[in-house]
C-alpha cells in the first residue's frame, strides 16, 4: 500500500512537471525579444537588390505566389505575385499544415517594418507567435540586415493582391515544440565578391540550397548529409529525390566544369525559354528553376566554387524523375 502512494506521488509530480513544462512553452516562449523600431528607405537600389534576392536568391515569391504544377519545375502564374496561399501540408510531409502568408499591402498593411524584418529574421509573426521554420527564419536571421531591409522595401512595392489564406496549423506535439523553434537572429557582413568562396557561402545560405539537398529526419537535416541530396517529394505522380551536389566525381557535380554548372541554369532564364508541360502521371520537381536561372552569373559561379570546395560526399541517389539531371 506504502509503495503504490509512493508511486501516485511521483506520477503526480511527473504530470504536475510536464504541465508546467508544456504551460511554459505555449506560454512564455518563443521570446526573441520586440519587434525593432526601424523605418526602412525605399530608394531604387534598395528596391532593385531586394526584387533580385526575393525572386532569384532567397526566393520569397516562390512560395508567396501561386506556381503552375502543369508545367515543369511549376512557374509562378502571372498576376499572382505575393499573394501568398501555397499550401505545406502532411501530405508532403510536414507535421501540420502551412499556408504561406499575403506578402502584398493587402496582407501585411498593418505590419510596421520591424514586424516584418523580426517575422523574416526570427520566425515570429506580428502578434509574437511562432512561425514553422518552412519560412526560413533560421538562414534568413544569417544574412546581411541590409539584405534584408532591402528585401522588405521591394515587398512594400508588391501590387496588392486581395486574397486571404488560411491559418496554419500545427499537429500536436509540434503545436507546442513550435515555440521553441525561433531563434534571434545572428546576423553576418555581406562577404565581398571577390571573395569567392565565403561569397559563395552566403549565397548558399541566403538560398537554401542545404535545405533540400540533404538528408530529413523529421524536418531535420540529419548531420554528415548536407549538400549530399537525397531528400524525398511526395509528388502526385510519384516520388523525386534530391541530387547529390557535392563534388563527389562519381555520384555529385564533380565531373560538372563551373560553365556546365552556369548554363545549368541559365538555360531556364533564355527569353526563349517555355516550361514545358509535365505529361499525366507525370514527376514534375519542386526545384524553382526558372527563378534560380534569373541569378547573376557571378553569383552562379560563386556558388558552384563554394559546393566543390566542400567535403565530397559519395551518394548515389536515385532520382524517380524523367528529368534525371534534375538538381
Amino acid at each position: 500500500m506504502k509503495a503504490l502512494k509512493i508511486i501516485l506521488i511521483l506520477l503526480g509530480i511527473i504530470f504536475f512537471l510536464a504541465v508546467a513544462a508544456g504551460t511554459y512553452v505555449k506560454i512564455a516562449l518563443p521570446e526573441v525579444g520586440p519587434a525593432p523600431s526601424i523605418k526602412i528607405e525605399k530608394t531604387l537600389q534598395t528596391i532593385e537588390n531586394g526584387k533580385y534576392l526575393a525572386n532569384h536568391v532567397t526566393v520569397c515569391i516562390d512560395c508567396h505566389s501561386s506556381r503552375d504544377w502543369t508545367k515543369f519545375a511549376g512557374p509562378l502564374k502571372a498576376n499572382t505575385l505575393g499573394k501568398g496561399g501555397e499550401v505545406f501540408n502532411q501530405e508532403m510531409g510536414f507535421p501540420g499544415s502551412y499556408v504561406a502568408p499575403n506578402l502584398t499591402p493587402y496582407g501585411l498593411g498593418s505590419w510596421t517594418d520591424g514586424e516584418i524584418f523580426r517575422a523574416i529574421t526570427a520566425g515570429v509573426n506580428k502578434d509574437g507567435k511562432a512561425l514553422f521554420p518552412v519560412m526560413a527564419s533560421h538562414r534568413f536571421g544569417k544574412m546581411d540586415k541590409k539584405d534584408i531591409y532591402d528585401i522588405i522595401a521591394y515587398v512594400r512595392t508588391l501590387k496588392p493582391i486581395k486574397h486571404s489564406v488560411a491559418k496554419s496549423e500545427s499537429d500536436f506535439p509540434v503545436n507546442f515544440i513550435i515555440n521553441t523553434m525561433p531563434k534571434k537572429a545572428d546576423f553576418q557582413t555581406r562577404p565581398l565578391e571577390n571573395d569567392t568562396l565565403k561569397y559563395g557561402a552566403y549565397l548558399i545560405n541566403a538560398a537554401g540550397c542545404v535545405d533540400c539537398h540533404s538528408k530529413t529526419d523529421k524536418g531535420n537535416i540529419v548531420k554528415g548529409t548536407e549538400f549530399g541530396g537525397g531528400m524525398e517529394f511526395k509528388l502526385p505522380g510519384g516520388m523525386l529525390r534530391s541530387s547529390n551536389i557535392t563534388g563527389d566525381v562519381s555520384t555529385g557535380i564533380g565531373k560538372w566544369s563551373k560553365v556546365m554548372f552556369v548554363n545549368r541554369f541559365k538555360a531556364f532564364s533564355d527569353k526563349n525559354y517555355q516550361s514545358p508541360l509535365v505529361e499525366t502521371n507525370g514527376i514534375n520537381t519542386p526545384m524553382p528553376w526558372v527563378m534560380y536561372g534569373g541569378m547573376k552569373k557571378t553569383d552562379l559561379e560563386a556558388i558552384y566554387s563554394y559546393l566543390v570546395s566542400i567535403k565530397p560526399i559519395q551518394n548515389r541517389v536515385e532520382v524517380h524523375s524523367r528529368q534525371v539531371d534534375a538538381l
